[in-house]
């Protein structure tokens, strides 16, 4: 197994050439995998990378570690665009419209052939293939897969005279609660907005009653009078309620502030959890999140995507891998090594992941949400969609433009950009 920064792709690519032909019983595989929520995950890759090489010795699996969502979809990219070679990534579950439209990927029907490789694609959750599935043919199979959870400082619910065992389950319940939690340096609530902004908005808006996207990737309702509400809703949590920080909350720093208590509860992605668990010097609750009109999270997270440019030989190979890192066994370590999802229900199955949620039922509450989830958002022309909607809300949340101006324009730069695929 090799393992590579993308500082010494070129080098490792020029070495490699050079070793074709003591090789050549082998078939290669590079596999860009993104490294964007905290833990040792690098570790539990390898891990399994050197376990599946262990059995299939004819089989060479060179990981390369990219950083988080938009840059592996950039450096993967760029390295097939330069020609170099790569067979498979795992990558945002969002990028599917891009990659079909590029004519990167190829869908799983033309390689999972078997009876037991269509049964393996119906193995999944339901709601974690929504992103996967368009146009009756499958682009992606999930993986790194989350959804967005609420954290919660049992410690301060006590303290502030509350029960730590009920945390919020409603937009009212989390603003009252708030309030007796916000206490000197310590705020009620966090929600980031930075990083994935538009992904905690998607799931305040359908809280709300409303999706901001159509399910064929071709319309947003950005401006909806549902949706306007939705981010005047975010606002008022620290222009009314107090309840937040004013301006922008760091996605990438949320955790620790959590850790240190610098916030009694945080919306945050389940990817989190174990870490959470091996950090915090408190005792914590995971929830699902509050709803208003009704429940729900959108998924999140990472999916498998098989390239275009590839050899028989190498589809073969990428689908083996792949059928090997979302076996029960394996995605029921992967869960507990690191708080994402098992991605089946025969992951929850397992011995070893009964055995862990017994002893840790917070571990549920991702897979339970599932229940009501909904897709993340996607459409075609998805960056740039996605950074209008982002730029939106932190301009609102700043203050520097009202959410009902500031969604207009984002939603009139999302009409001109998807009216070509209409």
């Amino acid at each position: 197994m090799k393992l590579l920064s993308t500082t010494g792709l070129g080098l490792a690519t020029a070495m490699a050439a050079g070793l074709v032909s003591s090789a050549s019983a082998e078939t290669e595989l590079t596999m860009y995998y993104p490294i964007a929520v905290g833990g040792s995950l690098t570790e539990v890759v390898d891990g399994i990378v050197a376990d599946f090489e262990a059995e299939n010795p004819d089989i060479n699996v060179t990981a390369i570690y990219s950083g988080n969502y938009d840059d592996t979809r950039v450096r993967a990219l760029s390295a097939l665009a330069s020609g170099e070679s790569a067979q498979l990534a795992v990558m945002f579950s969002i990028d599917a419209y891009d990659l079909i439209e590029q004519e990167l990927i190829v869908p799983f029907e033309e390689v999972a052939t078997t009876d037991a490789d269509k049964e393996w694609l119906s193995s999944f959750y339901p709601a974690l293939m929504a992103n996967s599935l368009i146009e009756g043919q499958t682009w992606g199979i999930p993986f790194q897969r989350s959804t967005i959870v609420a954290y919660y400082n049992k410690d301060l619910f006590r303290a502030a005279g509350l029960d730590p065992e009920a945390p919020p389950t409603t937009w009212d319940e989390m603003v009252t609660m708030g309030k007796a939690l916000t206490q000197g340096d310590t705020y009620g609530l966090m929600i980031p907005s930075t990083g994935y902004p538009y992904w905690m908005f998607q799931a305040l808006a359908i809280q709300n009653g409303k999706e901001v996207m159509s399910g064929d990737g071709l319309t947003t309702y950005f401006d909806n009078p549902a949706v306007v509400e939705t981010l005047e809703f975010w606002q008022s949590l620290s222009a009314e309620h107090g309840i937040m920080p004013t301006g922008t909350v760091e996605w990438g720093t949320l955790r620790q502030a959590f850790l240190e208590g610098q916030t009694a509860m945080m919306w945050h992605s389940t990817g989190n959890l174990t870490a959470v668990k091996d950090s915090a010097s408190f005792d914590f609750g995971v929830a699902e999140l509050p709803g208003n009109v009704r429940k729900g999270s959108p998924t999140g997270g990472g999916n498998f995507y098989l390239f275009k440019d590839t050899t028989d030989e190498e589809r073969a190979a990428a689908l083996k891998l792949m059928q090997f890192m979302t076996a029960p066994e394996q995605a029921a370590a992967w869960s507990i090594a690191t708080g994402y999802m098992g991605v089946s229900p025969a992951a929850y199955e397992t011995d070893a992941l009964k055995a862990y949620t017994a002893e840790f039922p917070p571990a549920l509450v991702a897979r339970n949400q599932l229940e009501n989830a909904v897709a993340e958002f996607s459409t075609f022309e998805t960056a740039r969609v996605r950074d209008g909607l982002n730029n939106a809300i932190q301009s609102a949340l700043t203050g520097a433009k009202s959410p009902a101006d500031a969604l207009a324009e984002a939603q009139e730069a999302a009409v001109r950009l998807l009216s070509a695929y209409q």
